[in-house]
């Protein structure tokens, strides 16, 4: 029946669709001052309609064809400029501004190609721009960012449906996310505290206009990243009307509002509720999420010179097992016997002043975020004895955080300079049973840990030979006052070089060298032994990243690019696990908490590889691209000294991803990936057998002693999605059905081990009482998932 009633609704729908009554409402500024630039010709990109602003810089283009645009501007004096990607629609009128940079005189007659694939002079390499178009179709991502990301060079995706960004062999903690320019300790509900993953996206897709994504030459003005930081921008509320967008997609609904506060306010607010606890409880699975999360940005125009947003985030996350399940098989038992239950809420909150002047731009940001995560776990989740409790884990991050910097542009030169300073709290209440050196020990300890930071940064940027050769250096200083050699901010100077070179309007050579620093995590700095900060007596240092990067850019028209980087990552003093005898580096993409453990900044490690792109935005049919990494990861063997390979080491990364635009506002596409074996380290059986080992976890122990020595076969998948679009007068309606994993391709994973029954389902125990008797299960995972997705605006 429900497939009858979307068939109605579809033939119906065809009957009132496909009128092209889209309006776009823009302005046209200088990118440095602000100033709105008169009688700049606009187009839509791939057409010849346009338009020519007025002498406020105003423009509007009407009757445009429903569907996601870009416009191009070009004006003398000026670069010809690219627009951030924009949906328009009949029912609802779209607003744009574009930037536009000034040209020194001698290459004003000069035609500098526009293109929607980003590159500045800091980052001139490894720097990708993600369209909302590509995130709102990308085949198998159901609009969650997290994922679309996995669809570009270096970022390695797993098949066990998490959102881990691992970027160029580094770790899933390696990574910061930006949003309209305030930090965002994590973009993922169900979040690893201490890392970057979970398994679904926190972040609204109605807001995103853009994504940057970098995977090295970081600006100087973004701290604490190893292997990426990601930029979103974020839309404008409607400036004219109220507009409502409803959504129905894989595991939530969602609704999202804005509009118009007076003449100079606009704002936007969304609120999503998952219904994942229902089916999954319906389907018997062992565990039961639920996830709300909220957004809202709010900005006004105070006048043409300033202006001040704020925004917000939040998430609540409740992990509960389905303990109501009678005669568990091996797969759900597995689950509900090491799994915790888990409470965490998060938010962060964050205003941005900007003012322009003549030159440049000066910004102001203020934030606050909080992270509260509370697990619990009893042995057979039986509640009833206090003495099964495993794990009793309560803890608070917060930070409150100001950046203020100023950037200016005198004729070919640019300057971008400030500080940051952050005031952090980290809270911890830990009771855990773990078992070593033979015997099961208890970890139990307070903290209550505040921090103070502090960084200085600067980058200065200069065009040569008339925009041909373009360098840019800067360096940043990062201390806070946790110990002695942390608080000397030489001890972490950061410098960082590019270089760009065009042999023509097609073909440029790009490189960057950069060091960065990375502070451990709140978990590993505030872990306690003995009441004693275990971690601070071991002279705990910044994580240290040396970056090597260089390439060529070969761009044939204005929507096709290819590239070639090679890269080189070398790491320093990254936490070594005193108990496990490894990196950190190797830790982090599973549920639970990492680096609460005492550890020695001793730790080395590298990546290197090679990255090949070939991409093309055709904004009348085709968007898409084909990405090729070969990419090892390793780390220095604690006891030979020798490179072994890292838990990230994938070797091969394919992916290849398009969609087309059909007739009547159909589209269809396909997203394939291709991910070499990852290295894995096989379970100590004998230990694991133990049964005050077992009654400690619920779950096997790694063998670390054999790091890495095992490796699974490679992962494969095929995604596929067709969407249909309706722009009707009054309201817009979108479906899509999206089929991950197609073909039904069956991933291997480490093996499930449960312990053995008997004949009357009592454990089998063996050595004198003393261990259990173990199984363990080939395990192999992978189904087909189809979803189907409903976008109604209004």
């Amino acid at each position: 029946m429900k497939y009858s009633i979307l068939a109605i609704i579809f033939i119906l729908m065809a009957f009132y669709a496909n009128a092209q009554d889209g309006v776009v409402k823009g302005k046209v500024v200088d990118a440095t001052n602000n100033e709105p630039l008169p009688f700049v010709n606009v187009v839509v990109m791939g057409t010849t309609i346009g338009t020519v602003s007025d002498l406020d810089g105003n423009f509007q283009l009407f009757g445009l064809k429903p569907g996601f645009i870009r416009l191009t501007s070009s004006f003398i004096g000026y670069k010809n400029a690219v627009s951030d990607e924009f949906e328009v629609s009949n029912a609802n009128v779209a607003n744009i501004t574009i930037k536009m940079e000034s040209v020194e005189q001698e290459i004003a007659e000069v035609t500098v190609r526009a293109s929607p694939f980003r590159k500045t002079e800091e980052s001139p390499v490894s720097l990708r721009s993600i369209g909302v178009g590509e995130i709102e179709t990308n085949p198998g991502a159901n609009r969650d960012i997290s994922k679309v990301i996995q669809s570009f060079p270096g970022v390695t995706s797993t098949p066990a449906f998490r959102n881990d960004i691992i970027i160029r062999g580094g770790g899933p903690s390696e990574s910061v996310f930006y949003l309209d320019g305030i930090e965002v300790p994590n973009i993922n509900h169900f979040a690893t505290q201490g890392a970057s993953g979970g398994p679904v996206g926190i972040i609204n897709a109605d807001f995103i206009r853009e994504v940057k994504y970098y995977s090295g030459a970081f600006p100087s003005n973004r701290s604490d990243a190893l292997s990426g930081v990601l930029e979103f921008s974020q839309v404008d509320g409607n400036n004219e009307d109220i507009k409502f967008r409803g959504s129905l997609g894989a595991s939530e609904v969602t609704a999202t509002l804005d509009g118009p506060i007076g003449e100079k306010t606009t704002y936007i607010v969304s609120t999503r509720r998952s219904y994942l606890k229902f089916l999954f409880g319906i389907l018997e699975l062992p565990f039961l999420p639920t996830f709300n999360d909220m957004q809202f940005k709010v900005k006004t125009r105070i006048d043409q010179k300033n202006e001040l947003t704020f925004i917000g985030l939040g998430a609540i996350d409740l992990f509960d097992l389905n303990t109501g399940i009678e005669e568990p098989d091996d797969f759900q038992e597995f689950i509900l016997a090491n799994i915790a239950v888990n409470e965490q809420w998060t938010y962060t909150l964050g205003g941005v002043y900007k003012h322009f002047h003549d030159n440049g731009l000066f910004t102001l940001a203020l934030s606050r975020n909080h992270l509260n995560n509370r697990s619990i776990k009893y042995f057979d989740n039986d509640e009833s004895d206090p003495e099964n409790l495993t794990l009793d884990y309560i803890s608070n991050e917060i930070e409150n955080k100001l950046r203020v910097e100023n950037s200016n542009r005198f004729n070919t030169w640019k300057l971008n300079y400030g500080f940051n300073t952050d005031v952090a709290t980290y809270t911890n209440n830990t009771y855990q049973k773990r078992f070593f050196g033979g015997q099961q020990v208890v970890i139990d300890y307070d903290t209550d840990l505040t921090l103070l930071k502090w960084g200085l940064f600067g980058q200065v940027s200069r065009n040569f030979l008339a925009d041909d050769l373009i360098v840019s250096v800067g360096t940043r200083f990062d201390a806070n006052n946790y110990s002695e050699s942390m608080s000397n901010m030489f001890d972490q100077f950061s410098p960082r070089a590019s270089i760009s070179y065009n042999f023509s309007s097609d073909i440029s050579f790009n490189a960057n060298y950069g060091r960065y620093f990375q502070l451990p995590p709140y978990t590993t700095l505030g872990y306690k032994v003995n009441d004693v900060f275990v971690n601070k007596e071991n002279d705990l240092k910044y994580i240290r990243s040396n970056h090597y990067i260089a390439g060529f850019e070969y761009k044939p028209s204005q929507i096709v690019q290819y590239s070639v980087e090679g890269f080189l990552k070398t790491y320093d003093d990254y936490p070594f696990s005193v108990e496990d005898q490894i990196s950190l580096a190797n830790k982090g993409a599973d549920y639970g908490v990492l680096g609460d453990e005492e550890v020695l900044s001793v730790a080395e490690g590298r990546a290197y590889g090679v990255e090949l792109l070939a991409r093309i935005n055709n904004q009348k049919n085709l968007t898409g691209n084909v990405s090729y990494t070969l990419v090892r990861s390793e780390f220095k063997d604690n006891e030979t000294d020798e490179f072994i390979p890292s838990s990230w080491d994938s070797k091969h990364l394919l992916t290849a991803f398009a969609t087309y635009k059909l007739k009547n506002d159909w589209s269809v596409g396909a997203k394939w990936r291709f991910v070499g074996g990852l290295p894995y380290t096989p379970y100590d059986l004998e230990k694991s057998s133990f049964i005050e080992a077992w009654e400690a976890s619920g779950r096997p122990y790694l063998d670390y002693s054999r790091i890495n020595e095992e490796r699974f076969s490679a992962f494969h998948q095929l995604d596929v999605r067709v969407d249909k679009a309706f722009y009707l007068k009054k309201f817009t309606a979108k479906f899509y059905i999206d089929i991950q994993n197609a073909y039904n391709f069956q991933a291997e994973s480490q093996d499930i081990v449960v312990r053995e029954r008997d004949n009357t389902g009592n454990f089998i125990t063996i050595d004198n009482g003393t261990r259990y008797q173990l199984r363990s299960i080939p395990n192999k995972s992978g189904t087909i998932l189809p979803t189907l997705g409903i976008i109604f605006e209004l």
